[in-house]
């Protein structure tokens, strides 16, 4: 199968590198060049910096890995030649182009999987296990938080020309670490509305906010929220459940998700598999992309699911500009 990948920066160099891991061979770039990453790793690559080009070339499937802002312009092209896709989270950053997305995927053909690469994580995945037994009963809230410090994530670059804090290139916090909002919408389901806060309240030189405090209400009744921000140190990203017969946790910290179950009266505590690692994640991922593009697996979290995330984090963004709560039709 031929790969094409949009973007070099650190995201596209990680699909990259997975994919020479798991045995793929045949991957073109189409890059700007913009990225500061060094080049040693393309040695050997075809690389194209237009579009058209790279696309004449036949990839059968096609990672959109560029910033944000400018993900619907290479996967409608792409999906318009019947491409499968593995499209990064966020989706965009903004809702105006999805429809033509849409029409795109269904003229070509190609299937298109979002980049949640969470849903891979075996804690999570273990959780929505639970949940679905009914091991802590009915939920009724849920909080998850998600702190990170944005100027350290990518050393070798100014951390003010990185897609994450410009809002031209679809960054800010609430779009960038949407994480949460996928994750707790896929283990309690469908939310129905949002409030939130978003700001910028730390010294940071960016033009979006770096902190959000977003509400959710569930459609099965259970009330969330989600913390994100750009200035933690330490890192710190966990979340909790709290159900009629008991409490799930999860903290990234450790790996550990622990579950106290109401009739036993006791925590249990349900390690990671031993010498799990981040990128663990994010192969699964690209093991389970290479299984879509072949026809044997429907996306794990689909092009609705990655609208309706979107969604929700532009809703919280409306919520704190006008300080009304926002119903999700």
């Amino acid at each position: 199968m031929k790969f094409m990948i949009a973007g070099y920066g650190s995201i596209g160099r990680r699909h990259m590198r997975n994919l020479l891991a798991l045995g793929e061979q045949d991957i073109l770039l189409y890059r700007s060049k913009r990225s500061t990453l060094p080049e040693d790793e393309l040695a050997g690559f075809q690389v194209e910096t237009n579009l058209e080009a790279a696309l004449d070339q036949s990839p059968q499937a096609v990672i959109v890995s560029n910033p944000t802002a400018l993900h619907l312009d290479v996967a409608i092209p792409a999906a318009e030649r019947g491409c499968h896709i593995l499209l990064e989270k966020p989706v965009s950053n903004n809702l105006e182009r999805l429809p033509e997305l849409k029409d795109a995927l269904r003229v070509g053909g190609g299937r298109l999987l979002v980049g949640f690469q969470f849903r891979f994580h075996p804690c999570i995945r273990q959780a929505a296990a639970l949940l679905k037994e009914g091991a802590i009963g009915k939920p009724l809230s849920a909080q998850a938080h998600y702190g990170d410090y944005m100027p350290g994530w990518h050393p070798w670059e100014d951390y003010r020309k990185s897609y994450s804090a410009r809002d031209e290139l679809g960054g800010g916090v609430a779009l960038t670490l949407c994480h949460p909002l996928d994750y707790l919408r896929w283990l309690l389901g469908e939310i129905s509305s949002v409030w939130g806060y978003t700001g910028q309240v730390s010294e940071m030189e960016i033009n979006v906010e770096d902190e959000a405090e977003i509400g959710l209400k569930f459609v099965n009744g259970t009330v969330g929220s989600a913390h994100l921000d750009y200035y933690q140190r330490p890192p710190t990203h966990r979340f909790e459940i709290i159900g009629m017969q008991g409490t799930l946790r999860w903290d990234n910290d450790d790996n550990i998700l622990r579950v106290f179950r109401a009739g036993t009266g006791v925590w249990e505590e349900i390690p990671a598999p031993a010498n799990f690692e981040r990128n663990d994640m994010f192969l699964d991922e690209m093991r389970h992309f290479l299984a879509v593009a072949r026809g044997e697996a429907e996306p794990v979290c689909s092009l609705a699911d990655g609208e309706r995330v979107l969604q929700i984090a532009l809703a919280a963004r409306q919520s704190s500009r006008s300080g009304l709560r926002v119903d999700l039709s």
